[in-house]
């Protein structure tokens, strides 16, 4: 994306992917920017994957966010919509839509260990995630779909998650494990196989036998997954899909956005935003050292009030010009993306009012 800024960005992209460090203002970003879009015309639908109610809070929502879409009553030309990922609930979906009856699906999804599945397994978040964002995309309703991810590194689970998932699908131990589904091989005769019964003396013959149900259940649909979680991940790298990272001038912050951009490069996806978030304000456009010279100045004229206000002012340049310093780095890093500065506000964004005039900060302050 060419340096035009924050406003191409949300009128032109399909999806916009939020990802930053914790308590950097990733959230109200996101929902800035859905805002922003909906004012400008576009129907939008903001999705956080993180179980914190931040974006609920930010919205002004007391009741919250569920897993459907919820709209959000304002004045716009388009129209902003809203939902928090419930994990557990998208795999059961997913199971309903792939499989190949209803009788099926019911099967899967009162099993055991599906239950533990969908509810415990490492990863099953993040691929829920992708799969919601998979449907989001493809309903009529929106023209374009803001996520606000978890924290950076969790985020990028987020993005590998399709391919896993895929690798897990083609893996000779899933291939194993379908073996006896695939052959005909029903619960009460694995118990015949030395290594099975051997797992099942370990794990408990009532949970192994709860797996073998489970996939001899699954079988038949798991191309079904596979399809999704290829179409998923081409969606991600897609030119439509735009990456917004989202810092503040603390050090770690800094460091933890400088690694999440090297490794979207390493997905050979490049940020198409920077938002530097929560800086402090210069008070003019002079530099420090001018402050102190005039605070000097005004001292030998007597001028006592005159004297502690430019003093004052110099130290808050002196703060500003030290976190420039410290994100030039990072600024940097994102060569080519569109970049924000935005500066410490007198309040925290937690309505709409304050998310929009977010927003419009964030728009005019693109450079």
């Amino acid at each position: 994306m060419k340096a035009s800024g924050f406003a191409t960005l949300v009128d032109d992209a399909s999806i916009i992917v939020c990802c930053g460090s914790g308590g950097v203002g990733k959230t109200t970003t996101a929902a800035a920017l859905g805002l922003e879009a909906a004012r400008r015309g576009r129907k939008v639908v903001v999705i956080t994957i993180d179980p914190a109610r931040r974006l609920a809070d930010a919205l002004g929502l007391a009741d919250g966010l569920g897993n459907d879409p919820r709209r959000i009553e304002l004045q716009a030309d388009g129209e902003l919509w809203a939902m928090m990922l419930d994990a557990t609930q998208t795999f059961d979906d997913v199971v309903r839509e792939h499989s190949r009856s209803a009788q099926q699906a019911q099967r899967i999804l009162d099993n055991p260990f599906y239950k533990n599945v969908a509810s415990r397994l490492s990863g099953s978040q993040e691929y829920m995630a992708a799969e919601k964002l998979y449907a989001l995309d493809h309903d009529e309703r929106f023209d374009l779909v803001v996520v606000d991810t978890p924290p950076s590194r969790e985020a990028l689970d987020f993005l590998r998650a399709p391919r896993k998932l895929s690798n897990f699908l083609d893996h000779r131990v899933y291939r194993w494990l379908m073996a006896p589904a695939r052959g005909g091989l029903r619960v009460l005769n694995i118990a015949a196989q030395p290594i099975l019964r051997t797992i099942g003396r370990v794990i408990g013959a009532d949970v192994l036998a709860d797996a073998i149900d489970f996939f001899q259940a699954f079988e038949g649909i798991e191309s079904g997954f596979r399809d999704r979680a290829i179409a998923v991940e081409g969606l991600l790298r897609s030119d439509r899909t735009r990456y917004v990272v989202v810092a503040s001038p603390r050090s770690d912050t800094i460091e933890e956005a400088r690694f999440f951009i090297d490794e979207l490069r390493t997905l050979t996806i490049a940020a198409s935003g920077l938002v530097v978030n929560r800086l402090q304000p210069r008070f003019g456009s002079g530099t420090s050292a001018a402050a102190r010279r005039d605070s000097k100045a005004a001292a030998e004229a007597g001028d006592h009030k005159a004297e502690v206000l430019l003093r004052n002012v110099a130290e808050i340049r002196k703060v500003a010009e030290a976190e420039e310093k410290a994100v030039a780095p990072l600024v940097s890093a994102a060569k080519g993306a569109a970049i924000a500065r935005l500066y410490l506000r007198a309040d925290d964004v937690h309505d709409m009012e304050a998310i929009a005039s977010l927003g419009r900060d964030l728009l005019a302050a693109t450079n």
